[in-house]
């Protein structure tokens, strides 16, 4: 079965109000058997245009990887990481 991915690319507009997000997320993702991949760090834009922060989760299936995210759990935070910054969110299903 293949790995689902959460792919996040974010530019913090609110940098208080999002350390909370960032302090409450991480005991969501592992409530679903998720884990970081990336979570800032260096990055370079080669081609397009990209936002500054970057991060990728992996799950064990895509279904899981859904299932956090429209979780209550996770749904009780989202809205501080919205109202803190912009950005885009996919969640895709790996390749076997």
């Amino acid at each position: 079965m293949p790995k689902g991915y959460v792919i996040g690319q974010i530019d913090v507009t609110d940098p208080e109000a999002y350390k909370e997000y960032a302090a409450k997320v991480p005991a969501t993702i592992a409530q679903f058997g998720g884990r970081y991949l990336v979570r800032g760090g260096k990055s370079e834009c080669k081609e397009g245009s990209w936002l500054p922060r970057s991060v990728t989760l992996e799950f064990d299936s895509y279904e899981q990887a859904v299932a956090w995210y429209e979780s209550d759990v996770y749904q009780a935070i989202v809205g501080i990481r919205q109202a803190a910054s912009r950005g885009n969110l996919v969640i895709v299903e790996g390749h076997e």
